[in-house]
């Protein structure tokens, strides 16, 4: 039996009714088996990040409780991204999406296997998973850079708006 270790997802999203969709997201996490949603964040119009070309996004954080691997815990969050529409094409980076979930935190493992990168490897640089993530976890450290708070301090934040 795994112990609870206190997880921290990303949630975005640009396309359709982008806050409907997290808010749902965020039910769809709940009920599923060894996940227990306890926060989530406000959320946030941010624009479109390493492909500039799109709609804004709407993001956000939830603080979860989980008793799943890492492994497993990101095959729940893929398969969600999947039950609301999500594709993978091959190749494509940073493009729409109807919901993106992205593992930031797992406790405080670090992980580096194929697929799987904990904390999220750009998490220390994006104020967009940031701001959020303080939200629900104001004393956050990323392991491997430190403070959260610190992290998001040298970062431009103009263009993040709370919705």
């Amino acid at each position: 039996m795994m112990p609870v270790i206190q997880v921290c997802i990303g949630l975005g999203a640009n396309l359709g009714d982008a806050a409907d969709t997290l808010r749902k997201a965020v039910e769809a996490l709940d009920h599923r088996e060894g996940i227990t949603v306890r926060e989530v964040s406000r959320f946030y119009r941010t624009p479109a990040w390493g492909r500039e070309d799109q709609p804004d996004f709407i993001n956000a954080v939830a603080l979860l409780e989980t008793s799943l691997t890492p492994r497993a815990l990101l095959e729940r969050l893929l398969a969600v991204e999947t039950e609301f529409g999500r594709h993978r094409p091959d190749g494509e980076r940073w493009g729409p999406r109807t919901l993106d979930l992205d593992l930031l935190l797992y406790g405080d493992a670090v992980i580096d296997e194929p697929g799987l990168r904990v904390p999220h490897p750009h998490l220390h640089e994006r104020a967009f998973a940031l701001v959020p993530l303080l939200d629900v976890l104001p004393e956050a450290r990323i392991p491997g850079y430190g403070a959260a708070r610190d992290a998001v301090s040298v970062l431009e934040m103009s263009n993040i708006r709370p919705l």
